[in-house]
């Protein structure tokens, strides 16, 4: 007899639901995903979607302890140039 696996398949959140979970607005999530600094996404159909892991994932390259710490690598929702990128805590308005 082979072992049933008692582990639940991941779940997926659409953007709504995904913004919800991440307490930001849907525009800003879809604002993330257009400038590629959001969570991973797949894209199911024409479907994007959230597995729950991918979010919690990146909302943790954001952690920092004290105000003092340098910033998290949890990037703003705008557009970013490669200058700004290899600047950390420097972005263009």
């Amino acid at each position: 007899m082979s072992a049933i696996s008692t582990e639940l398949p991941p779940r997926y959140l659409r953007t709504k639901e995904a913004a919800q979970f991440l307490s930001l607005s849907a525009r800003t999530l879809e604002k993330h995903r257009t400038y590629g600094t959001g969570p991973a996404y797949h894209k199911l159909g024409g479907r994007v979607v959230y597995a729950i892991e991918d979010l919690q994932a990146w909302v943790g390259r954001g952690a920092v302890t004290s105000t003092s710490d340098p910033r998290g690598q949890v990037l703003p929702a705008k557009r970013h140039t490669l200058a700004n990128l290899q600047q950390p805590g420097r972005f263009v308005r």
